[in-house]
């Protein structure tokens, strides 16, 4: 398992619209092999989000990043954000929750 972590910036006095539009984007990540997703917004800093997700694969986490649905949010939001988006892949080396831990502590 890979997880992905996206850094965003949204640009100043769009990062209430900004957040509005993700849901959808950062949802469809299931739709591509995904096995977990979140989106976060910095509570100091309020431009600052942070996108993680749980891919098999860099290559599924690729066929999210460049699938048709998440080129045209990019293209159709591309004025909320800062560019470059910066995003870097991590190997999953430990996991836990409440609910990790209740099924046996297996990945």
């Amino acid at each position: 398992m890979i997880e992905v972590h996206i850094r965003w910036v949204a640009n100043p006095f769009r990062g209430d619209k900004f957040a509005e539009g993700w849901a959808s984007a950062a949802e469809a990540v299931l739709d591509y092999g995904a096995t977990q997703w979140s989106f976060s917004r910095a509570m100091d800093g309020r431009l600052d989000f942070f996108q993680t997700a749980l891919f098999p694969s860099k290559a599924a986490w690729e066929r999210y990043w460049y699938g048709a649905e998440f080129v045209d949010w990019r293209r159709d939001y591309s004025s909320y954000y800062q560019v470059p988006v910066v995003y870097s892949w991590n190997d999953m080396v430990f996991q836990g929750s409440l609910e990790h831990a209740a099924n046996g502590g297996s990945i």
